[in-house]
């Protein structure tokens, strides 16, 4: 179901409102209210599920140091006990209160107030590029469905001593990606989802291209994705807007420094001709099949497929998660 990304005209208010002049005040104010009082703050919540809905109007007393979180909370408990928003940590670390605030992904928890020009009216609406599951809540499972897909980190054996060793620049390249808190922000705003909804089963989005890259430049990973995460997670439809990078509450640049080093290492293992020819004289083995490396878990829970078993055997796959045949 599509959400409003802008609210309707001045007058027309959704749910209990009604349009015109002469209309009762909004939800939290009288139609008569002291003008030496405290400044209020005009908000519109979306307001519905997914058979439909549409943006209401609230006003609440201004009060300092409040971040958009604290505002919706206070319309909940004063004003519409029945509002549905999803938080947790209300400190930018979870990931939960994701929403779109005039009409740009972020955090409620981390969008003050002070930001925001509040002698506007503020719109709060659930993200769109998920299904709403009421008011301010969407359903993001098809980010879990995607993730069960990605073959988790394989390294391989440990130094002779037990251990496991790894330069310090590989560690903050892998550490800038640990940093995404699943927010799924990025993906909300990723066109190639947000406005192709059939572009979902194909495609993984900037978080998870965030994850694979991590993964792929891994120096102890064992395991090789590059075509999986061409042919079956839809990297060449990424067309590095920096979209992404530029809603990332926790500043991970995804396009410079994960999409794009990813590109590059798919366009090196199938079209690079130094690469073709360094393989062939070093006999070194193709990349590995996507149906090799894939894990089972494509379209439903439960779902298996056939063409994908011994995906992590070491007598399937090579060194380095390559089939050995080639």
């Amino acid at each position: 179901m599509s959400v409003p990304t802008e609210p309707r005209t001045a007058g027309a208010v959704a749910g209990n409102g009604t349009a015109g002049a002469g209309a009762p005040a909004p939800h939290g104010t009288s139609a008569t209210a002291d003008a030496t009082g405290p400044r209020q703050l005009h908000l519109q919540l979306w307001r519905g599920d997914a058979d439909g809905g549409g943006f209401v109007d609230y006003e609440v007393p201004a009060l300092e140091g409040e971040v958009v979180l604290d505002v919706v909370h206070r319309i909940q408990a004063e004003h519409a006990p029945d509002l549905a928003v999803r938080w947790n940590c209300k400190a930018g670390k979870c990931g939960s209160c994701s929403a779109e605030i005039n009409g740009k992904p972020r955090l409620m928890c981390m969008t003050r107030m002070s930001t925001l020009d509040t002698s506007q009216t503020i719109t709060v609406s659930p993200m769109r590029a998920f299904p709403v599951m009421r008011d301010l809540v969407t359903d993001v499972s098809y980010n879990f469905v995607v993730a069960a897909r990605i073959p988790p980190f394989t390294p391989g054996p440990p130094e002779p001593d037990g251990t496991y060793r790894m330069a310090q620049v590989d560690v903050d390249r892998g550490q800038e990606m640990r940093k995404c808190i699943e927010c799924f922000l990025c993906q909300n705003v990723c066109h190639v989802i947000r406005d192709h909804e059939d572009n979902k089963p194909h495609y993984a989005g900037p978080r998870f291209f965030a994850r694979l890259a991590e993964l792929e430049m891994h120096p102890l990973d064992t395991l090789d994705r590059r075509r999986l995460v061409s042919e079956q997670l839809g990297l060449g439809l990424c067309n590095i807007t920096k979209c992404c990078t530029e809603v990332c509450p926790e500043g991970i640049h995804i396009t410079d420094n994960a999409i794009i080093p990813l590109k590059e290492r798919v366009v090196d293992a199938r079209y690079d001709p130094v690469a073709w020819l360094g393989r062939k004289l070093l006999r070194r083995p193709r990349p590995a099949p996507a149906s090799a490396v894939a894990v089972d878990l494509p379209v439903a829970r439960g779902a298996h497929d056939p063409t994908i078993d011994g995906r992590s055997d070491p007598a399937v796959l090579g060194r380095n998660g390559r089939r050995s045949d080639g």
